[in-house]
């Protein structure tokens, strides 16, 4: 791999890190309601769970799915309808200082999982490894790949989850706080557009 090929990916996997997604809505929902430290788990579980997915998927799973296209759809489906039970979860979440002992963040094995049911990291994973993993690359390519993107991925989610944190100062009074859970769990749904207008075709 071209030190141009590197630096190329590095890019791609910084904007699609720290751009709006699933993940960064739900972590900046976590900082406000539960601060940085409870919400280290779901950090490294997106982050850790992300780069198993895509090591798994450079490896051949994704092959598996081109097989059988039907095994995709499901999957894309049934992260669209927990997507939808994420974002209801958070809508219906009070002010952070009544849920704190009563709400539980997402914990590292959830976060880690729920890499295999958003729509944004398949599209994440494949434009990866069709476009910057040489035709002829093996494991090394592929480690490196999926190395460089953790590395980059982490502090990129963080940032989203330190922004919330900075807004929980703002969102001292219990109505801020729901209209902030609200829209969040907007945002979670908006998210879905990709899916729900490919199913409309």
């Amino acid at each position: 791999m071209t030190a141009e090929l590197l630096l190329a990916f590095a890019a791609y996997a910084l904007v699609t890190s720290i751009t709006p997604g699933p993940n960064n809505t739900m972590l900046l929902a976590s900082g406000v309601n539960f601060g940085f430290a409870r919400t280290v788990p779901h950090i490294l579980g997106v982050s850790l769970g992300f780069a198993v997915m895509l090591l798994a998927v450079g490896l051949g799973l994704g092959e598996l799915f081109r097989r059988y296209p039907s095994l995709h759809i499901v999957l894309r489906w049934a992260g669209g309808a927990y997507l939808l039970w994420l974002a209801w979860k958070i809508a219906q979440s009070g002010p952070a200082k009544d849920d704190a002992r009563s709400a539980r963040p997402f914990g590292f094995l959830q976060a880690a999982g729920f890499q295999w049911l958003n729509p944004k990291c398949w599209i994440m994973a494949t434009g990866a490894l069709t476009i910057y993993l040489p035709s002829d690359g093996g494991l090394f390519e592929l480690s490196v790949i999926t190395a460089i993107y953790a590395l980059i991925n982490a502090p990129s989610v963080c940032v989203w989850a330190g922004f919330g944190v900075a807004l929980r100062r703002w969102l001292t009074d219990p109505r801020m706080t729901r209209l902030f859970n609200l829209g969040m769990a907007a945002l979670l749904v908006g998210s879905l557009y990709p899916l729900f207008s490919e199913a409309v075709r």
